[in-house]
């Protein structure tokens, strides 16, 4: 839980741990990325006004670097904009203060049930030629030559390697990555994505690393 008030900070968190949760508590923007992007969570409760670093540039950060981490902005600023602004940014929920216990542990909890079991993050990708820096975002070769990826390609890519032992589907990768509804749009963008991906990697014909399951979606080669 990221919240700089003492008070609801320590009633909230005390909530969820009479729920049964164990909570980890930050009372400013640096620390509270710093915990989220440190492995070992479920669900990040944020707030949006806090010192250091405010909550859009956490969530952003959370987004750049784990895109499966679930995330609920708890906030008094419940202007139409600033939560449309929070769910554009990658929230999976927006909670207006104040609010009850109940309603916050009812969300937690539908939340959770909605989110995937989440391997460890995966930070570096080797290649046959080299290897991929997913922190970083830079494709490097062993003779010396490299090539950038784009936040997108990232996350693709990091999303894959996460899920290596199964097809990924188009409509999966539209939600949990592009963070779009499959239902609502019609788009290129996963498969013109995977083929800049295919290009920077320098897949050789015989060896490829994306792998293509006709009707089914994509995967990485074991």
């Amino acid at each position: 839980m990221v919240e700089d008030d003492v008070a609801i900070r320590r009633g909230v968190a005390g909530v969820l741990r009479a729920a049964g949760y164990t909570v980890r508590e930050a009372a400013d923007g640096v620390t509270g990325t710093d915990l989220a992007l440190g492995g070992g969570l479920d669900l990040v409760l944020l707030d949006l006004v806090l010192p250091r670093r405010d909550g859009f540039e956490v969530l952003a950060r959370i987004r750049r670097g784990d895109p499966a981490l679930p995330v609920i902005v708890v906030t008094a600023r419940g202007a139409e904009e600033e939560r449309v602004r929070g769910l554009d940014g990658g929230a999976d929920d927006y909670v207006v203060k104040p609010f009850g216990a109940r309603e916050l542990l009812a969300r937690v909890e539908a939340v959770l049930r909605r989110a995937p079991d989440r391997p460890p993050a995966v930070r570096h990708l080797p290649l046959a030629a080299g290897g991929v820096d997913l922190v970083g975002g830079r494709v490097s070769f062993h003779d010396g030559s490299a090539e950038e990826l784009s936040q997108l390609e990232v996350d693709a890519l990091r999303y894959l390697a996460q899920n290596r032992d199964r097809v990924v589907s188009r409509d999966e990768l539209l939600l949990r990555v592009w963070r779009m509804q499959p239902h609502r749009i019609a788009t290129r963008s996963v498969d013109m994505t995977i083929a800049r991906l295919r290009r920077k990697l320098r897949e050789a014909p015989d060896r490829p690393l994306l792998l293509t399951v006709r009707g089914r979606g994509y995967r990485l080669a074991p």
